[in-house]
C-alpha cells in the first residue's frame, strides 16, 4: 500500500516553485491559480524571501499549490491500496489527491484560511514551541497545567506547544522532564482555541463548495480515521484549524492498513522525516524537484498497480475512464 502525504505550513523554503517551472504547462497553471489565491505564487515562490513566504497568508496557498503541481506529474492511481493525507494545510491538498475537491476550489479555501489564520493570531500575542523528546503523555499533562496546548502530536518525539506568550515564557523556564525545546517562527498558536476566529469565517463559506465523495482513503488530523464522505471531509477542514493535529494518529493508521510505500510531496522532507523514525521498514521517498519524478513513478507503480508510463501529465477522469486506467488527474 502506498501513502501520499502533503506537508504543512513549515516546511516551505524560498524558490521551491523554480524548478517546477521547466516542466510545460506549469507556469499558465500557477498564473491561473494566481487569480484564484489573489497572489502572485510565481513571484513569492521563485523570488519570495524567507521572511515574505513565513507570512501564514502566503505560507498556506503556495505549500498547496507546490504540492498540486508535482502531484499533475505524476499518476495518482484510483485503487484500494492507496490511501493520501496530509498535516494541517496539507489535509487540502491531500483532499484534491483524494479527489472530494477540485485545485479551484481548495485553492480559494486555503486563500481564506491562511488570511483568517493570520488575522486570529493578530489578536493576541501567542506562538508555538517544539518539546522533543520525554514521555508524550507525561508531557502533554506538563503543558495542560501551564494553560498551553498540545496543538500537534507528530509522533516521532515531538510535540508541538501552543498558547500565550507568557505561558511558553513559563515552559522555557520549566520543560518536561528529559525534553528540549525548539521555538517555532510562526505567526501565532495554530490549531488551538486562538484560532476560532478563523474557523468561524470558514464555517461560514464552507456551505458554498461542492465536494465529491473521496475516490481513495484519506485519513483525517482529528483522529486519524478514514474519511469516506466529501462532506465530512469539509467539515473536518474547517474544524481542524482551531483543533489539534494527531499526526501520531495517521502514522498509527498507516501501520494498521500495512503501509509499504511512502510518498511526500513538496514542499518535502519533514513528513519523510517522521515516516523514516516511525514505520520501520516503509520505503519513503521526498519528492523534492522534478529530477525526483522518475523515482517517484517508479514507487507509485512497485507499490501500486498503476503503469510505471501511466498519467505521467496528469491524466483527466475522462481519459481514465475511457482507457481503463484507472488513473485519475488530481486538478483536471
Amino acid at each position: 500500500m502506498l501513502a501520499i502525504l502533503a506537508p504543512g505550513q513549515g516546511a516551505q523554503t524560498p524558490g521551491q516553485l523554480q524548478p517546477w517551472l521547466e516542466i510545460g504547462g506549469v507556469e499558465p497553471r500557477l498564473r491561473w491559480w494566481s487569480a484564484a489565491v489573489g497572489i502572485d505564487l510565481v513571484d513569492v515562490g521563485c523570488n519570495g524571501s524567507a521572511e515574505t513566504i513565513r507570512d501564514t497568508a502566503v505560507a498556506q496557498p503556495l505549500i498547496v499549490a507546490t504540492g498540486l503541481v508535482a502531484a499533475e506529474q505524476l499518476p495518482v492511481p484510483r485503487t484500494g491500496n492507496v490511501l493520501v493525507a496530509g498535516h494541517s494545510v496539507g489535509e487540502i491538498t491531500a483532499s484534491v489527491l483524494a479527489g472530494t475537491l477540485d485545485a479551484e476550489s481548495a485553492l480559494v479555501f486555503v486563500a481564506l484560511r491562511g488570511r483568517a489564520m493570520a488575522e486570529a493570531a493578530g489578536r493576541t500575542p501567542t506562538g508555538m514551541t517544539a518539546v522533543l523528546g520525554g514521555e508524550p503523555d507525561d508531557v502533554t499533562e506538563h503543558l495542560r497545567r501551564l494553560d498551553l496546548t498540545a496543538a500537534n502530536r507528530n509522533g516521532a518525539g515531538q510535540i508541538v506547544a501552543a498558547g500565550s506568550l507568557e505561558s511558553l515564557a513559563r515552559l522555557a523556564e520549566d520543560p518536561p522532564p528529559r525534553t528540549r525545546l525548539r521555538s517555532l517562527s510562526v505567526a501565532g498558536a495554530f490549531h488551538t482555541h486562538f484560532m476560532q476566529p478563523a474557523r468561524e469565517q470558514l464555517a461560514g463559506i464552507a456551505p458554498g463548495l461542492r465536494p465529491r465523495t473521496p475516490a481513495v482513503a484519506q485519513l483525517s488530523n482529528a483522529d486519524g480515521t478514514v474519511v469516506r464522505s466529501g462532506p465530512d471531509l469539509v467539515q473536518r477542514l474547517v474544524d481542524q484549524v482551531a483543533t489539534p493535529v494527531r499526526w501520531d494518529l495517521c502514522l498509527a493508521r498507516m501501520r494498521d492498513l500495512g503501509v509499504t510505500a511512502v510518498l511526500e510531496l513538496p514542499p518535502a522532507g519533514t513528513l519523510a522525516g517522521i515516516a523514516k523514525r516511525e514505520l520501520t521498514g516503509v520505503q519513503i521517498l521526498a519528492l523534492k524537484t522534478p529530477d525526483d519524478l522518475p523515482t517517484a513513478r517508479e514507487l507509485i507503480a512497485r507499490h501500486t498497480d498503476t503503469p510505471t508510463d501511466g498519467g505521467q501529465e496528469g491524466t483527466t477522469d475522462a481519459q481514465a475512464a475511457s482507457t481503463g486506467t484507472g488513473l485519475v488527474g488530481v486538478t483536471r
